[in-house]
């Protein structure tokens, strides 16, 4: 499929078969995530990626019952990264090793810092939730392009997950995307005609 094939052939599956996706293209998924696009090239996501059943399970009631998450074949948890001084410092490091001189890249980590450091907390918390959107969007059209299908969710207790996952103090749950085989036939596509103001 062409792009825009994809785009207008996924949707949001309410209902997978349970069939397992093979690690491989769930690492192809991976790797389509981890090559999102972000503001600064932050990359402030994490991902969770639940498969065991038994979890699934125990995550259902604080995802409203909503039968995605124990009919999927993976449960992919994107979580918001408010740690930004450990993303500038990786990227800065990355920076190095790839070759780049301390005093070349000084004003780029510069405005970053200064950047970063005019947030207050829900300031932090804000700029790297929105960041995980960009990463959702591709995993919603990359899965498609990989054969399977998925969909975006809101609907859960982020806290309850975070507590749930065991999820370290700089890592919020923002959204969640089960991905699987779908086994609900998609409804015709309703989009506003104009959305150019």
């Amino acid at each position: 499929m062409n792009f825009k094939e994809i785009v207008m052939s996924r949707y949001a599956t309410k209902k997978f078969n349970g069939e397992k996706i093979p690690q491989d293209k769930v690492d192809e998924l991976i790797e389509l995530i981890r090559y999102s696009a972000s503001s600064f090239n932050m990359q402030t996501w994490k991902l969770k990626i639940i498969s065991d059943p038994k979890m699934l399970a125990d995550l259902k009631p604080v995802s409203f019952n909503q039968e995605q998450i124990t009919t999927c074949s993976h449960l992919l948890v994107f979580c918001a990264d408010s740690d930004l001084m450990g993303s500038i410092n990786r990227i800065k490091q990355m920076m190095l090793d790839s070759g780049a001189k301390e005093e070349d890249i000084k004003a780029y980590i510069d405005m970053m810092t200064s950047y970063v450091s005019s947030l207050d907390e829900n300031g932090k918390n804000s700029y790297a939730r929105d960041q995980v959107f960009i990463a959702l969007g591709n995993a919603l059209n990359g899965a498609k392009a990989l054969g399977f299908d998925s969909c975006p969710m809101g609907g859960f207790d982020p806290m309850k997950y975070k507590e749930m996952l065991n999820l370290s103090d700089n890592l919020m749950p923002a959204v969640i995307c089960p991905i699987g085989y779908a086994a609900d036939e998609p409804r015709p596509k309703m989009r506003f005609d104009n959305i150019v103001l």
